[in-house]
């Protein structure tokens, strides 16, 4: 009757060990196992040192090491090499998975799987330089941060986050925005960055200052250029670069603001910083950034494909409802 073979275990190991040291033939090691012959003198011939003999530690990490057939991107160099250049490009390990499994319509490789490759690879060399594929551009996983004091009592007509409409929490509908300051090691320059909730579309400009009033003049000729379904609410923190936001009730729009020290209530713009801080550090001199390149940086961002889009890109989406509200903006004059 055929017996499917069965490895033998570290304690099996260290059992053959002894059993051998006490001077035991092959087949009488065999019967004190319980094994066949023929296991026992595979074992002792595949796992034995040339020099220190048969020793079960050393044996089982024989045994490991020719099970290891090494790490997926390790062994598929085009695979590799598809996942790097999406990686370069500004793609998370998440967004490069799924997008993958997108255009296979089945799983190529997982996000995980990225992460401990790029990690394993500055672990074996200490070339940090590897650090700089991964979204946050960190050699270790985690988070860090610090708390300080809140301007939010010099804030003007200011209401709270918990006032605003339930279903923005929810996006589920297109034109609730959250807005925050990208600042720079250079005084005085910033980039005001909008991020649309539904669509996770980013729109960012370079204000001649931090103050209120020409982030307030930028904020206003942003949304003024979009049609009015496109502006319900903007959420911001409680920086007083946006305390003249009731300029922007002018055009209908609501304006909210996070409780102190709770940036997070605004996840959307928080991540969207974290990811363009890749390619625009906070060391980065504004003044050698050339608009095509912040432009071009910025269409990057909203090309790249997301996990909430069903791996679609905001361009996408953002533009899909776009061209939805000009078309039935304009559709009554078409008929004419």
């Amino acid at each position: 009757m055929h017996r499917r073979y069965r490895q033998l275990s570290l304690e099996e190991r260290c059992r053959l060990a002894g059993l051998q040291g006490e001077g035991r033939s092959i087949r009488q090691i065999a019967a004190a196992m319980d094994r066949a012959p023929s296991t026992i003198a595979r074992e002792l011939k595949r796992n034995r040192g040339i020099e220190i003999g048969y020793r079960p530690a050393y044996a089982q990490e024989q045994t490991r090491a020719r099970r290891w057939s090494g790490a997926r991107l390790e062994c598929d160099a085009r695979l590799r090499q598809s996942v790097i250049e999406r990686l370069a490009a500004g793609w998370s390990p998440e967004q490069v998975a799924g997008r993958l499994a997108r255009e296979a319509g089945r799983t190529v490789i997982s996000h995980e799987s990225i992460y401990r490759f790029i990690h394993a690879q500055i672990a074996r060399s200490k070339d940090y330089g590897w650090r700089h594929l991964l979204p946050r551009g960190k050699s270790r996983r985690g988070f860090r941060g610090r708390k300080g004091g809140s301007p939010a009592r010099f804030i003007k007509h200011r209401l709270a986050i918990a006032e605003r409409p339930p279903e923005v929490a929810g996006r589920s509908r297109p034109g609730d925005w959250e807005a925050d300051l990208m600042l720079f090691a250079r005084y005085g320059q910033a980039i005001l960055t909008l991020h649309e909730r539904h669509s996770r579309l980013i729109i960012a400009t370079r204000p001649p200052g931090k103050a209120s009033g020409p982030v307030a003049e930028q904020l206003v000729s942003i949304f003024a250029a979009l049609p009015p379904p496109l502006r319900h609410t903007l959420t911001f923190d409680n920086g007083t670069e946006f305390a003249r936001h009731h300029r922007l009730h002018s055009l209908g729009m609501r304006t909210f603001f996070c409780d102190p020290h709770a940036p997070w209530q605004k996840g959307g713009i928080e991540n969207a910083i974290g990811r363009m801080r890749r390619f625009i550090p906070r060391k980065t001199d504004l003044a050698t950034l050339s608009d095509d390149h912040f432009a071009a940086l910025i269409a990057a961002y909203n090309n790249t494909p997301r996990k909430c889009l069903d791996y679609k890109t905001p361009r996408e989406i953002f533009l899909s409802h776009l061209l939805h509200f000009k078309c039935e903006s304009t559709f009554p004059l078409s008929r004419e």
